[in-house]
Formats: C-alpha cells, structure tokens, sequence
C-alpha cells in the first residue's frame, strides 16, 4: 500500500493538497483493507473507509470506490465530477480530468470499461459500456465513447469518432 501511495503522490507532482491525490489515499486504504485480519479490525477498516469515501466525495467530487482495478502512475488531474464505476479497470499511466464518467451504459449489463495503458480522458468525457480502450489512446473533451478504441488512435465528438493518432 505505502509504495502505491509514494508513486501516487509522485504522479501528482508530490502535491499533497491534490484532490486527486485524497481520491487515491482513500482508494489505496480501501483496497488495503481486504486483507487485514483478524475480521473484527477488517471491519473497523471498512467503516473507516467509508467516512473517508464519502468524505472525500463530498470535498473532492470524485468517486473512486476501491474495487476499480487501477495501475501504476493514475493521475487525476482536476477534481470534480468525477464518477469511476466498480467494475471498471484501469492500466499503467492512465490520466483522467474534470467531469470525466466512467461507467455502465446500462445498469441491467453491470460491466465498465476496460482501459489499457497510457489512456488519457479529457474533461467531461464520457466512457462507458462492455468496451475496451487500448493503449495509447487519446479521449477528446466531451466525447462519448460507447465502443471499442483500438489502440493508438484518438477518439472525439458525440458519439465519438475514432481516428489513428497521427505521430510526426
């Protein structure tokens, strides 16, 4: 736990008063929990866990619950409307912005994103659904994205088109 917290903190530009650093202190304690034991103490945790997940919703406007599968170097880079579903998975070197949503497209299919590695969400973008972004993708501000992004390209607009991410 303590190493994921160094690298988040060293993400954030080692800003100690980042929001997004609080959203992932809190989800790092949350995943930490898990394995705590005796069961009595595990419990403690999670009630601690949940005033600090609610706290930091309130304060921050981020919602990361800890069963979000996240890599190493997760940036959040503003704060504020934030909302990240359980079922959702993140890689390595992901960055996420303001009024970013990632989530279910319907809640009769409880299954997010899959996200790979060196995603960057632009604000207010919408991802959502059974779909998977590969790596290297780039999420424009606002888009809709609501199918697969193949790896290496950018996605942007409502719904979102996917174009090859031009390197030159």
């Amino acid at each position: 736990m303590f190493d994921n917290i160094r690298q988040d903190l060293k993400a954030h530009g080692g800003d100690w008063g980042a929001q997004g650093f609080w959203a992932l202190l809190v989800y790092r304690f949350g995943r930490w929990r898990y394995g705590v034991k005796p069961v009595l103490l595990r419990k403690l945790c999670s009630l601690i866990y949940k005033i600090l997940f609610k706290l930091v919703q309130i304060l921050t406007g981020i919602e990361l619950p800890c069963q979000v599968e996240i890599g190493r170097n997760f940036v959040i880079d503003h704060f504020g409307g934030i909302v990240v579903s359980g079922y959702a998975k993140f890689g390595d070197d992901c960055r996420i912005r303001n009024g970013v949503v990632v989530g279910l497209k319907r809640v009769d299919d409880p299954c997010a994103p899959v996200i790979g590695n060196n995603v960057d969400i632009g604000a207010g973008a919408k991802v959502l659904g059974r779909i998977h972004i590969g790596d290297n993708v780039i999420i424009g501000a606002n888009a809709v994205v609501i199918s697969d992004v193949p790896a290496n390209s950018i996605a942007v607009g409502v719904p979102a088109v996917i174009k090859p991410l031009g390197r030159g």
